[in-house]
């Protein structure tokens, strides 16, 4: 209550002569807290509430500016206190892509989304986000030995199981270092993308962007861990992206048997961290919220594992793992 109290003087210092309610908008997987400003005459704003002994704000800002001149619809800031740790954004809505999945027209949706990721994808430059390099990918995909498989399933793996995991860990980092690199939102898929009338969609929760791998937010986008669509339908929906990327000038591959090649092991680097990333929420912080999640990220896993040669080896430890959950009855 402390901390809303602070927010609610610091909006009534920016707007001295009008009246306004404040009700939570949502929360994320950090300590960032959003509340939903509304007026008198019925305009509403978001205010972020980014504790500054646990959240940098700066990141956000920085990317926020760069998407916004990119082009795509982001929050738009108006006012900013980074002592407090308050950000006044403009308001995206509370429609999420996912929410309104069931009424849209996913086709239609995805295709503002991946027209909107060209955009952000035609205006990268070296040198302004962190780079999405070996040590960070690899930190990423050590999540899933020590908070999915020693923590979540409580298997120890033994020295030919760590060689096996260790020599597809670096079949993964060849092929997603070799990639060409553009901004990376880390995070683009139904949950991040609201539904918006104007220059859809509204992007959010992009702070945490790198300058890295070109098929990163298309795995994000269709391998999405909250929804599943038939492989299918995602290659159309792939095809129309690739398509409209190579006629952009962006360095995608001229095959698309390459480019899908590229965006599977990109989807591999992305679920095996993923797996961790629910796991560690879960046993660390105790949000058990994502666990019933876990069934399609491994489902996506396991289905590239059986289609190339190459990551052989983690099915079959994929395999060996969910012989174990079943005897000791752990949700693999």
């Amino acid at each position: 209550m402390h901390r809303q109290k602070l927010l609610t003087d610091w909006l009534s210092g920016l707007y001295p002569n009008q009246t306004f309610t404040i009700a939570p908008a949502s929360a994320d997987a950090s300590f960032r807290r959003y509340f939903r400003a509304t007026f008198a005459d019925g305009s509403t704003r978001v205010v972020m509430d980014a504790p500054p002994q646990h959240e940098d704000c700066k990141p956000f800002l920085h990317v926020g500016k760069l998407f916004e001149n990119a082009g795509t619809h982001v929050p738009h800031v108006y006012a900013q206190d980074l002592k407090q740790g308050f950000l006044l954004l403009s308001d995206l809505g509370n429609t999420t892509y996912l929410q309104g999945f069931p009424s849209g027209n996913p086709s239609q949706l995805y295709g503002d989304a991946t027209d909107a990721l060209i955009k952000i994808q035609l205006a990268s430059k070296p040198n302004e986000l962190p780079p999405y390099d070996e040590a960070l990918l690899r930190r990423e995909l050590n999540l899933f030995p020590e908070w999915y498989i020693a923590k979540h399933l409580g298997v120890t793996l033994n020295e030919k199981q760590q060689a096996k995991l260790e020599e597809v860990f670096k079949r993964i980092l060849a092929n997603n270092l070799a990639q060409p690199c553009v901004y990376v939102h880390r995070d683009y898929h139904s949950r991040n993308l609201m539904i918006v009338g104007d220059n859809n969609p509204g992007i959010i929760d992009f702070q945490d962007a790198v300058y890295g791998p070109i098929t990163y937010d298309l795995a994000s986008l269709f391998k999405d861990a909250y929804i599943k669509w038939e492989e299918e339908v995602i290659i159309d929906w792939l095809i129309r992206y690739w398509e409209n990327a190579r006629k952009a000038g962006l360095p995608v591959r001229e095959d698309f048997g390459e480019f899908y090649r590229d965006y599977e092991m990109m989807g591999v680097q992305r679920h095996i961290k993923v797996l961790g990333i629910f796991a560690r929420l879960y046993h660390r912080d105790g949000k058990d919220g994502y666990l019933k999640d876990m069934p399609l990220v491994m489902d996506y896993l396991r289905r590239a594992c059986e289609r190339y040669i190459d990551l052989k080896p983690l099915l079959v430890l994929l395999m060996e793992l969910e012989i174990h959950a079943q005897k000791t009855g752990t949700s693999a």
